[in-house]
């Protein structure tokens, strides 16, 4: 990678797991030139400038924001939140990275779940149904393309919010996953496989990675997993799906449109979807990926009870 142009880190901001202000932290710890794109200018813009990082301030929806946003760069990686804009948004940057000349690699950040998915298939999400079309679209762009499809991360609602009423209240998981196994992934595991690709490309190019965390657990070794993290007991209850569901749809406050995602997430996982373990972070960053009570230990404040 050039040591003078910049790489884009789109989704700089960070939302679920902050992938993106992390790696411009890691790129930035290699000396590296970083052009942050975020939304806003608030205090985490603030932060990301104080690592040297350009920040720069634009809407993905909009080209001319997304055009001069990339004006010089030579990497771009493409992160983006849960959206009904996600397709629009992706498309729009794969066309505009065409347009341009030098590119050395365009990093996507994809989900696991394309892997199992087929130009037929309807079970998915709308969200990553449009993570599959948005890979096929990059294939045919002839960009240096790199595909990295993480499997659910351990910072996503379904393990930090849902899971944590119930824990705090009675020290139980409640899921309705019953004898299904899953491997999350720690968002600084995914962070960290981003930036070793986008600092030095060579070999990566047309690459799709699966990240996974180390091991496939069931539910019970996933409460075992909580209670290490949060030094309390901690047991899986499995509940039934209609009543996991609308608690999903009515508690989380977010839109409709990504509680229906992470409800499909919940299905998948329950039809052991998510049994699966992948070697690509260590074989990509030299270190295994963190066990999900070392990624849940920073969280643990979550799942306290409120002081009276």
């Amino acid at each position: 990678m050039s040591t003078t142009s910049p790489t884009l880190v789109t989704g700089a901001a960070g939302n679920i797991g902050a992938v993106g202000r992390t790696v411009v932290q890691l790129l930035r710890e290699r000396n590296l030139p970083v052009r942050a794109m975020v939304r806003t200018e608030d205090d985490r813009a603030r932060a990301l400038r104080k690592t040297g990082a350009e920040v720069v301030v634009g809407d993905l929806t909009r080209a001319p924001d997304v055009a001069a946003a990339m004006a010089d760069c030579r990497g771009i990686y493409f992160g983006m939140s849960v959206s009904a804009s996600y397709l629009e948004v992706a498309v729009g940057l794969t066309a505009l990275a065409r347009e341009a000349s030098g590119l050395d690699v365009l990093v996507n950040i994809s989900q696991m779940t394309v892997s199992q998915m087929t130009s037929t298939s309807t079970e998915e999400s709308r969200q990553q149904r449009m993570h599959w079309m948005v890979e096929q679209v990059m294939n045919w762009s002839g960009l240096p393309v790199v595909h990295v499809r993480p499997t659910v991360f351990v910072e996503n609602p379904l393990f930090t919010n849902v899971a944590a009423d119930s824990i705090v209240r009675d020290g139980t998981l409640r899921l309705p996953f019953g004898t299904a196994r899953t491997s999350p992934v720690a968002a600084w595991d995914v962070a960290r496989v981003m930036a070793a690709i986008l600092a030095e490309p060579a070999g990566h190019i047309g690459s799709v990675y699966e990240l996974t965390g180390p091991f496939s657990l069931d539910m019970n070794e996933m409460a075992e997993e909580y209670a290490a993290a949060l030094e309390r007991p901690v047991t899986y209850v499995d509940v039934p799906w209609d009543e996991w569901s609308e608690r999903v749809r009515t508690a989380l406050p977010v839109p409709p449109y990504v509680a229906d995602h992470i409800v499909t997430m919940g299905k998948l996982h329950a039809q052991n979807r998510y049994d699966r373990v992948s070697d690509d972070v260590r074989r990509i960053t030299g270190r295994e990926p963190l066990r999900m009570r070392d990624a849940l230990r920073p969280h643990a404040a979550e799942f306290r009870a409120p002081a009276r």
